[in-house]
């Protein structure tokens, strides 16, 4: 018997599509919208770029050459946002240290941008630059802080500084206000600033929210960013989608050299982080009441754009509170993981890259979303008008 030759072409398809399920969307892109064109170069009154995760780069990596390249050329005023893991993979050693070299190199690529462009550049600190949440944690954001506030002057500055939570906010223009938070700080386990230390703004949750609370409000009508490490929202690890290499190899959370298969704990780690074992995820007791606290402040302010890193992909989400959530993890070449589409996603791809908005003198803001391959070329992903 022959069978139906549909159906025999349909079973042997059947291993792929289970793989291809497995994988997640590892390259996706969004249905088929009307392009958001491009302003000319004389309506636009400022420029932001929003860069992540690159704290690990080759010298001449391809996406900080075309972040250069860009916030060069920028029509109008700009300003660069790393949104925090700077430095892999424990932030900045003490100068004895026999790494410090190379992690100083590491950190200086990424200053090098704001040095080169003379651009306006800050940096926001993440998990890896607070000693990869180590018990050093807050030694190494204050070596970070001291080093960039020293090698990058005048143009690159650590916001918040020296492990405090912040939040800052820097104007830029006359529509633009952006408030950077150490989203670090609420997840660390060990020493921080906290009361009696009093060498921060705020050092107590309420504390944080309540100045968040008072820099939106003191915004005087401007487009509202907030940024931070941490997403609110994510399709990527940690908003629980792991692909299928955490279950084989899952010692590549620890260093992504280690491709070591291990059969008892394969499945066992994603399934524990899932369940709330971490707080760099979502589902992280700490991070959920961090995530709460934003939300509501966000609920009465209603920011324009939540931006963040530290999961390696670029995606465009629908916020709860914020009309829209960006996450931009991949700021060094092929430094991407897998991504998986969800009901909030606009847009997601794993692929290596920036996003930039630019803002209008008419108020409209413009979204695009930037991949980068190994020549530095970029091509606009995905592009759309925000207000």
């Amino acid at each position: 018997m022959t069978g139906c030759p549909a159906r025999r072409t349909a079973w042997r398809a059947l291993p792929a599509l289970v793989v291809a399920a497995a994988l997640g969307c590892h390259n996706i892109v969004p249905p088929s919208t009307p392009p958001a064109i491009a302003a000319a170069p004389a309506e636009v009154e400022s420029t932001l770029f929003l860069i992540g995760d690159a704290g690990a780069p080759l010298p001449d990596d391809p996406v900080l050459s075309a972040l250069t390249r860009q916030a060069r050329a920028a029509p109008a005023r700009a300003v660069i946002l790393f949104l925090g893991d700077n430095l892999y993979p424990r932030g900045l050693p003490d100068s004895s240290a026999s790494d410090y070299r190379e992690m100083s190199r590491r950190l200086k690529e990424q200053v090098d941008v704001a040095l080169h462009t003379r651009v306006e550049t800050y940096f926001v600190p993440g998990n890896h630059d607070w000693g990869y949440m180590g018990p050093n944690g807050w030694d190494a954001i204050r070596r970070e802080t001291a080093y960039v506030d020293r090698v990058g002057a005048p143009y690159a500055h650590m916001l918040p500084k020296n492990g405090c939570p912040g939040p800052e906010a820097v104007d830029v223009g006359s529509r633009l206000r952006v408030v950077m938070l150490d989203t670090q700080w609420w997840l660390h386990d060990f020493a921080k600033p906290a009361p009696p230390d009093h060498s921060c703004p705020a050092e107590t949750p309420e504390a944080v929210l309540t100045r968040l609370s008072h820099e939106l409000a003191a915004a005087g009508g401007r487009h509202l960013v907030v940024v931070g490490h941490h997403p609110l929202r994510s399709g990527g690890e940690h908003g629980g989608h792991f692909g299928i290499t955490p279950h084989f190899f899952p010692l590549r959370a620890v260093a992504r050299w280690l491709w070591i298969p291990l059969p008892i704990l394969d499945s066992y780690v994603p399934l524990a982080r899932k369940q709330g074992a971490s707080n760099q995820d979502i589902s992280g007791p700490k991070n959920i009441v961090m995530r709460r606290g934003l939300e509501q402040v966000f609920a009465r302010y209603k920011p324009l754009v939540y931006a963040s890193g530290h999961d390696h992909d670029l995606q465009v989400l629908d916020g709860q509170n914020a009309r829209t959530l960006l996450v931009t993890g991949a700021g060094f070449y092929a430094h991407v993981g897998d991504v998986a589409w969800r009901s909030f996603t606009r847009f997601a791809a794993a692929a290596s890259g920036f996003m930039r908005l630019d803002v209008l003198r008419d108020g409209r803001v413009r979204l695009s979303v930037q991949s980068v391959d190994a020549d530095a070329r970029t091509r606009e992903r995905y592009a759309a008008w925000l207000q």
